[in-house]
């Protein structure tokens, strides 16, 4: 899968989990604010990173993740730490 790729399934999977409209997911949008996010939110998104990906995620890896753009290159940058491990 290509960038443009990962990220379309990214929003796909935001929009049908968190029912969000597809025209509120920005790059530059605040994730928490736009998707909603309680501590309870967070748990469902992490499941749904980890069966779509096939990663591991730790709650620390979100304390820099602020907008839909750093998560992007959150999911981006583990994809190819996987791929070149």
């Amino acid at each position: 899968m290509n960038e443009k790729q990962i990220i379309d399934k990214i929003n796909d999977f935001l929009i049908d989990e968190f029912e969000v409209e597809a025209e509120e997911i920005s790059p530059d949008a605040n994730l928490r604010e736009t998707l909603d996010l309680d501590s309870l939110d967070y748990i469902d998104l992490v499941v749904v990173i980890e069966n779509n990906f096939g990663f591991k995620v730790e709650a620390e890896d979100f304390k820099d993740i602020h907008t839909f753009e750093d998560f992007y290159r959150y999911i981006l940058a583990r994809i190819q730490a996987n791929q070149e491990a």
